[in-house]
């Protein structure tokens, strides 16, 4: 009798364990459950927020524009390179132009450099010129102390053997402002903008752009 006692007592502690921990699962589940809704909820709320103000009222979204001066003529310009030597963008009159907004920190713009040496030396025959115009010299942020030498440096590890220019506020603005980098023109033979690109583009389309740039404004 008294064996039978403890094994119901057993058995009774057993199933309110289970009952127990049945409702403290279901508890958690539940509290899971409204942590997930919670976050979502304002994961929404921010997107909503972001969205609202980005846009202006004449329906601006807030994001560059991915086709700067597009079908324009290139604004004209005249910079240092590293040389010290002028340059400017209508001593290539007649050829195709590549003008390459860059920056020593920047990383699309590293992945996209190699590509641009490849390709500049692919077409250079046939009247292309990639000018890498270097942002660094106007960016307050890098804390540089000697940007010329920097780029220069750079430069030189990365093979760049185009003409690397000193970017001025006033090429920046007379180019959109140059909100993100890298941002590149493809300037056809006579001197307009025929593809323009804002961040790291596909190999392809770079190639695609340069074809179109060297097959319009001219002869070859």
């Amino acid at each position: 009798m008294k064996r039978n006692v403890i094994v119901l007592v057993m058995m009774v502690s057993g199933l309110s364990l289970m009952v127990w921990a049945g409702i403290e699962n279901y508890r958690a589940h539940q509290q899971e459950q409204a942590k997930v809704k919670a976050l979502q909820a304002a994961l929404n709320a921010a997107e909503q927020q972001a969205t609202s103000g980005n846009q202006d009222s004449s329906g601006n979204d807030g994001m560059p524009d991915q086709q700067p001066l597009l079908g324009q003529q290139a604004p004209n310009f005249t910079l240092v390179n590293l040389q010290g030597k002028k340059v400017s963008l209508a001593d290539y009159r007649g050829k195709a132009v590549v003008v390459d907004f860059w920056a020593t920190w920047c990383g699309p713009c590293r992945m996209e450099i190699p590509w641009l040496v490849e390709l500049n030396k692919k077409y250079a025959a046939k009247g292309l010129t990639v000018l890498g115009v270097a942002t660094d010299t106007i960016d307050s942020d890098t804390g540089e102390k000697n940007p010329q030498s920097a780029i220069a440096k750079f430069a030189q590890q990365h093979s760049m053997d185009y003409p690397i220019l000193l970017a001025d506020m006033k090429v920046a603005n007379q180019y959109g402002g140059i909100d993100s980098i890298p941002t590149t023109f493809f300037i056809n033979r006579s001197g307009k903008v025929v593809a323009s690109t804002v961040g790291l583009a596909p190999r392809s389309d770079i190639e695609a752009d340069i074809q179109k740039a060297l097959s319009t404004g001219g002869t070859a």
